[in-house]
């Protein structure tokens, strides 16, 4: 049996040109240039004005006559019509007020780092286990072994794992005492302590190859019988353990920690430069901030002139036949997508001016100081509600924009804080709390680190009521360990 009825829902879409702004706007200004050069190269309609500047004759273009618009007859098919003075713009694309004047001194910022070049790390152990004089089956079972070796210079893989692989991809059979062998062999190249198969083995590869003193010799039975207590910090029981006393003890630790635990990190080498391109800048002139937004932000698009003359020849034209109205549609099709983008760039800027604009505001103590203690709670909200946006809309600001200040360059997202009540009734930034315990940290006796508890009683005396749990997050979120880590001799 056949029933009817209606459904009503509340439903939510977002529009092309909306999904594709959200896109743009969490896109970070060094990533911006890859993303327009991939639309230009996308899509023909839409050209670069600072190239288009260097390809076009010196004389401008001729005044459009208005008759020349989609105005006849044969063009107001409801699939044809649109004006083609919509899609052009002025060259000067610089619509904000001087106050948001754009930033031109990037030369320095465009230049590239060179960057040394080196053998990688397993190219290095490769280029080593050249000069071994090996037979050619223990040479393909150590190239085997320097392949499995993760980027910190570990031997995490079974040996038994080995000996399948070299079965199974190279059609090596193979015991488990050639492998331990010629790993052997691979654990006395550089960097010492390479293809160990755990942080202890790592430690005495190093400390064999040391000139033996008496220094050495007691390191290595440390790191050899009392690792785990080491690693504890419980120098009392290493004390009672080797008989020695704590100066001795102090000499026979620091031997230890001038070790490295990842022997691969050290020939690393960095493929690519990370390089932090300023979204923002922020200038204090004798107390008045200026908020300028890096011209990288601001690129010099327009669409294309070329296309409006087919559209030209198109109206001219006096037979209209079905492949041409077919080319006009794929065309018109391009210049709203370029219009879109270049409209979406612009909502873009006045987006992120808007948002860090309030920001500043906001926190202008913070910004004129560069004190940490001046930073006022503020959350997504309370910006939100500033410039009449969504909190998405603002989140997506905050957490891949950077603003470079007098005192450094920061991603926005770090003077966003939640608040902690003081006993006054008034309230602070976590952050102010946190630059306290950092500093009481940081001035501790490190024989006698101050736990978490006794660093709450100071927080307290001070006039910040807060649990001695509520420490102990803000101290891990910081990368403090607790003080029994934190001990020293």
């Amino acid at each position: 049996m056949l029933r009817q009825n209606f459904q009503q829902k509340l439903l939510q879409k977002l529009s092309p040109q909306q999904i594709q702004f959200i896109k743009l706007l969490q896109v970070p200004t060094v990533s911006l240039d890859t993303r327009i050069k991939e639309e230009l190269e996308d899509n023909p309609a839409l050209e670069d004005l600072s190239l288009a500047n260097m390809n076009e004759p010196a004389e401008e273009y001729p005044d459009k006559d208005p008759d020349d618009n989609f105005n006849s007859e044969d063009s107001q098919d409801s699939s044809d019509e649109f004006n083609v003075d919509d899609y052009l713009q002025d060259d000067n694309i610089n619509d904000f007020g001087s106050k948001y004047e754009q930033n031109g001194d990037d030369d320095e910022e465009r230049k590239e780092i060179p960057i040394a070049v080196q053998n990688s790390f397993f190219e290095s152990l490769q280029a080593q286990l050249h000069l071994v004089p090996l037979s050619d089956k223990d040479f393909r079972i150590g190239q085997q072994i320097i392949g499995s070796l993760d980027d910190d210079g570990y031997l995490r893989r079974q040996i038994t794992s080995l000996i399948d692989d070299l079965a199974f991809s190279q059609n090596i059979f193979a015991e488990a005492e050639e492998v331990l062998e010629i790993l052997k062999v691979i654990q006395s190249f550089d960097p010492a302590g390479v293809g160990a198969r755990d942080l202890q083995e790592c430690l005495l590869i190093q400390l064999r190859k040391k000139d033996q003193n008496p220094i050495v010799r007691k390191a290595t039975r440390v790191v050899e019988h009392f690792l785990e207590e080491f690693t504890k910090k419980h120098y009392d029981k290493l004390e009672r353990s080797l008989n020695m006393d704590s100066e001795e003890l102090k000499e026979v630790v620091n031997e230890i920690l001038k070790l490295n635990p990842k022997p691969g990190d050290s020939n690393a080498v960095t493929t690519k430069q990370l390089q932090i391109i300023p979204d923002f800048h922020i200038s204090n002139n004798d107390g008045i901030l200026f908020l300028t937004l890096n011209s990288k932000n601001a690129p010099e698009l327009r669409v294309s002139r070329s296309y409006q003359d087919m559209f030209e020849h198109y109206d001219k034209t006096a037979q209209k036949d079905k492949k041409l109205k077919e080319a006009v549609q794929f065309v018109k099709q391009k210049l709203d997508s370029a219009k879109w983008f270049i409209d979406a760039i612009k909502q873009r800027q006045q987006t992120l001016l808007k948002t860090m604009n309030a920001i500043m505001h906001y926190q202008y103590e913070y910004f004129l100081s560069g004190d940490d203690k001046n930073l006022k709670p503020m959350i997504l909200k309370d910006i939100a509600d500033r410039i009449g946006m969504d909190i998405s809309t603002v989140s997506r600001v905050a957490n891949s924009k950077y603003v470079q200040t007098e005192f450094g360059t920061f991603l926005l997202k770090s003077f966003f804080s939640e608040a902690i009540q003081m006993e006054s009734g008034e309230e602070v930034s976590n952050k102010e709390v946190k630059k306290i315990l950092e500093e009481c940290i940081g001035k501790e006796d490190k024989r006698r680190p101050l736990a978490d508890e006794k660093l709450t009683e100071i927080l307290k005396e001070q006039g910040y009521n807060i649990a001695r749990r509520t420490v102990a997050k803000y101290r891990e979120a910081m990368n403090i360990p607790v003080a029994r880590l934190r001990k020293e001799l």
